[in-house]
């Protein structure tokens, strides 16, 4: 059985070529870019399997799906630039598939980095996740962020990682916490939650909490402090805007 990979990019210039050289063995690799002004397109189209093609934003989920559909291949890898396949999982997913696949789709943990260190509490491992699936049985779903595939039929694991590597200094923390406010605000809104001044402050505190003493952040040293402070700031920025936009007309 052949596989596809699909990946969505926007200006990744310092990431996609890692991530495409971790599964340059994968029969066909989709990306799917929504407006790169950077060496995106440059950096994809020198590697000999990459199919290249432009997309408007769509949004996370419908963006990954309409990558799929582009897929050739009836096993899919939803990828993000910025990770990277390891060995491990790549000779797992190669058996896998010559021995024809028992699950309709696998969960795969993901080993989050920060500057080359494994971040193993605070809350992000295992970060589990389905990223393998057979194409006519996972489908991305529509949440406004932290989409996720959803697989019809029994889902298996892997035991190979993929390595997230999105986080190079404090600056990408807090870039990611604001980056993801609004629309977090917006899926909130959607489900009928209020917000408030107040309660900005409480969530964000709790937040802290949660991440570095609860999920022992703090054995992450500076990497788990800079976690709870992103998620407290994430938090109290989602619930202000939240708050906003229940007072608009």
């Amino acid at each position: 059985m052949k596989l596809s990979v699909t990946i969505i990019t926007l200006n990744e210039e310092k990431a996609i070529a890692n991530c495409l050289a971790s599964v340059a063995w994968a029969d066909e690799i989709v990306v799917v870019d929504s407006g790169s002004t950077d060496r995106t397109e440059e950096i994809c189209r020198s590697f000999p399997n990459v199919r290249f093609m432009h997309q408007d934003w769509l949004g996370y989920g419908p963006q990954k799906n309409f990558a799929v559909a582009q897929a050739t291949h009836q096993w899919i890898l939803s990828l993000d630039a910025d990770e990277i396949v390891t060995q491990e999982l790549k000779e797992e997913i190669i058996r896998e598939l010559q021995s024809s696949p028992r699950y309709a789709g696998y969960r795969i943990c993901r080993k989050n980095l920060y500057r080359g260190q494994w971040i193993r509490h605070s809350g992000w491992w295992p970060d589990e996740i389905i990223r393998f699936f057979r194409k006519d049985a996972g489908r991305l779903n529509n949440r406004i962020v932290h989409e996720s595939v959803e697989v019809a039929g029994p889902v298996g694991s892997f035991f190979g990682t993929i390595e997230h590597r999105s986080f190079h200094g404090p600056e990408d923390f807090l870039e990611k916490a604001k980056r993801y406010a609004v629309p977090g605000a917006v899926q909130m809104q959607a489900a009928g939650k209020k917000g408030s001044a107040p309660l900005a402050v409480i969530k964000a505190l709790a937040a802290f909490v949660k991440s570095y003493l609860l999920k022992r952040g703090f054995l992450d040293g500076r990497a788990g402090l800079l976690i709870a402070v992103s998620a407290a700031v994430g938090v109290f920025y989602r619930v202000i805007k939240l708050a906003e936009l229940n007072e608009e007309p």
